[in-house]
């Protein structure tokens, strides 16, 4: 019999450690799905331990509770407003100093928390020694030693955790910043009493008026004493400002770093000379300003051909799976005397739209698996490290890069990310280059392209489409920073964790959950639109289906004229690109859907079709325009939502289409007059 309910929310700086322990806690039980009114991932998982029944919350990783990311007020937000019963703060052994930093607002914001301690194995090889039970008395919380990877300690910590939220909420030391800070403190929460306000954390609420924090200001000025606030704490600030002649930031954030200190002087002990890691030895070779990019392009090389090697026939046996069901639903059709309308509608509709792009379910599995161990593994902090010297040297901000990488996931959360680029500028031109690097929409366009014409080196041509695709946007950044702006930015500083071997159990729940969304697509938006687009093949009554006189074969002609330059000027190819605006994944939806390839129960029908319409050069053509041309209709509005602004979403349509037609011409009438068509 369960005793009760209990909700416990998991944060961390990123690199701890933090998902890891989500992953190794809940396995497969856990939803994935987005903060209300938020574009962050949401992870939530339940489980039983020692019959409690257990509600763990994966919070945004982030390195402090200063709203400036939408990461960091959710953090704050559920803490304050959701009130869990415990809160679980995981931190990296080699880096404790650091970590502490986000500990120390933890405290102050009341939160029932428990300390989780990573990686001590690793500390201990480099000869750092941690006294746990010091660390717990002087911050006055519970301290765990755990191996999130190994899945030891973590009965303990979920024991703690259970214990800690059974007792008083009101944990932690009380951070004494001295004397003159202290005093204005007083002032502010004097101040809020009076006016009977309530919070849960008066304290934090002071603490964060000095600090100027939007979120707080956003929850304050809707507060009839608003202005008197402001008045208190604006006096409050230009009091320490004065004293101290530094920013009020600055001011709190050097008292935080010196308790820090202390505390680490009082528990961290370094038992022999730091030497020079595995780590530091890889850097030297995987990051040095010769080797670094061709080590990257030839591993980016690498992954493209294990992924098409390897899915291949996994592939084929998805594709016999789907024939195998085509010809059974033709046959109970038949047996009922089903109209041919219905038999079209399922057959030709529902299974060759969605069917065909079921089949390349394996290749977005095993490629974004490949990436979640570059990922683990900290070699992709090396990739942007890289990129951002390349990128600073051409003009452009080196955080760019950042949502650039996210952007090969999906091009929507890529573009929420440019958020932590401190200048408007920096941050629409990083907006206004990201739909160009191919999201893993755009993947199953390349994979039926690449069987059809390119069998032999299908990771080579991908790679090339990839690559072509941050050459664009790199070139685009470029031209958009001469005309905003000619000054150049700064470089940033990004953390370059120690390398680890990937956990098995992150990689492939992170690779299952990029499958199940693709499974999830085709199973809605693709399976809507394949038979919207059947129904137009059909209509008007009595033409044949799919043809000129249907209504999608006249809107096809129509629109045709615009690219046959580019080499594929068959009404099939334009519709497919039409309907590409809601999701990329549709334009394979839709060859498949016109040409009706599932009622043939051939599986090398769809490849031997687009091999009647197209080249090998008009193909290429064709995936470099479905690379640049406008981004889907999600893409579209975060853009016009991150910018505020409907000028920016249509200069994006506009530039992205032009970008992408010119780039076609170029290629595929270059290679006509160099033979190759």
């Amino acid at each position: 019999m369960q005793k009760h309910s209990i909700k416990i929310g998991i944060v961390g700086n990123p690199n701890t450690g933090k998902s890891t322990l989500f992953n190794a806690l809940t396995g497969a039980r856990q939803h994935v799905g987005n903060w209300p009114g938020k574009t962050i991932e949401k992870k939530e998982g339940v489980f039983t331990h020692n019959n409690h029944a257990i509600k763990i919350i994966d919070l945004p990783g982030s390195y402090s509770l200063t709203a400036y990311t939408e990461e960091e007020t959710i953090t704050s937000q559920f803490i304050l407003e959701e009130r869990p019963d415990a809160i679980i703060q995981i931190l990296d052994a080699q880096n404790l100093e650091r970590n502490l930093f986000m500990t120390i607002q933890l405290i102050e914001l009341g939160a029932p928390l428990v300390i989780a301690i990573n990686m001590l194995d690793l500390a201990e090889e480099s000869g750092i020694k941690i006294d746990t039970k010091k660390l717990s008395t002087l911050l006055g919380v519970p301290v765990v030693r755990i191996a999130a990877k190994n899945k030891k300690g973590i009965k303990d910590l979920l024991d703690t955790a259970i214990n800690h939220s059974a007792s008083s909420r009101k944990t932690g030391i009380k951070l004494k910043y001295g004397e003159d800070i202290d005093r204005e403190l007083i002032k502010i929460k004097d101040f809020l009493k009076i006016q009977k306000h309530e919070s849960p954390s008066p304290e934090w609420t002071a603490i964060k008026l000095l600090e100027q924090d939007l979120r707080i200001e956003q929850e304050m000025v809707k507060k009839p004493y608003y202005f008197d606030l402001k008045r208190e704490s604006d006096n409050s600030i230009a009091n320490l400002e004065k004293i101290f002649g530094k920013d009020i930031n600055t001011i709190l954030a050097q008292t935080r770093y010196g308790f820090i200190k202390g505390l680490a002087k009082e528990t961290i002990r370094q038992e022999k000379e730091e030497s020079i890691t595995k780590s530091d030895k890889a850097d030297k070779i995987l990051t040095n300003k010769f080797l670094g990019l061709p080590i990257f392009m030839l591993i980016a090389w690498i992954i493209f051909q294990i992924t098409f090697k390897l899915s291949k026939p996994l592939s084929h046996l998805i594709e016999l799976f789907i024939a195998e069901i085509s010809e059974r639903l033709t046959s109970i059709l038949a047996s009922l005397n089903a109209s041919e309308w219905l038999r079209s509608m399922v057959i030709d509709g529902i299974i060759g739209g969605v069917g065909g792009m079921l089949t390349f379910t394996p290749i977005i599995g095993i490629l974004f698996l490949i990436i979640a161990i570059l990922e683990d593994s900290g070699y992709m902090s090396r990739v942007a490290y890289l990129m951002d010297k390349f990128m600073h040297k051409i003009g452009l901000h080196g955080k760019a890069f950042i949502p650039m990488i996210l952007g090969f996931g999906c091009n929507v959360p890529g573009i929420m990310a440019t958020r932590t680029l401190e200048s408007k500028r920096d941050r629409l031109i990083a907006i206004l280059i990201n739909p160009f690097m191919s999201c893993g929409a755009r993947l199953p366009v390349y994979a039926m392209f690449t069987a059809a014409f390119f069998s032999a080196n299908e990771g080579l041509i991908v790679f090339s489409l990839y690559g072509l695709g941050i050459v664009i946007a790199i070139l685009s950044g470029l031209f958009f920073k001469k005309i905003f702006s000619k000054k150049l930015s700064t470089p940033f500083v990004i953390e370059l964790p120690p390398y680890r071997w990937p956990a098995v159990t992150g990689i492939t729940i992170h690779a299952l959950s990029k499958m199940w969304i693709f499974i999830k697509k085709a199973g809605t938006i693709i399976l809507a639109f394949s038979i919207l687009i059947w129904l137009m093949a059909n209509l008007p009554q009595g033409v044949e289906y799919g043809s000129e006189e249907s209504i999608v074969g006249i809107l096809g002609k129509a629109i045709s004229p615009i690219f046959k330059p580019l080499g594929f000027g068959t009404w099939e190819a334009s519709v497919a690109l039409l309907f590409g605006l809601v999701a990329k994944e549709v334009v394979v939806g839709t060859f498949g859907t016109l040409y009706g390839i599932a009622g043939t129960g051939d599986t090398q029908s769809l490849s031997t079709i687009l091999q009647q319409n197209f080249t090998p050069l008009s193909a290429y053509s064709f995936m470099v325009f479905t690379l640049l041309y406008i981004p889907c209709i999600a893409t579209l509005a975060t853009i016009k939502k991150e910018t505020n602004s409907w000028k920016w979403m249509f200069f994006s349509v506009f530039y992205s289409t032009l970008t992408a037609w010119i780039i076609a011409f170029l290629i595929y009438q270059t290679g006509k007059l160099l033979g190759f068509n």
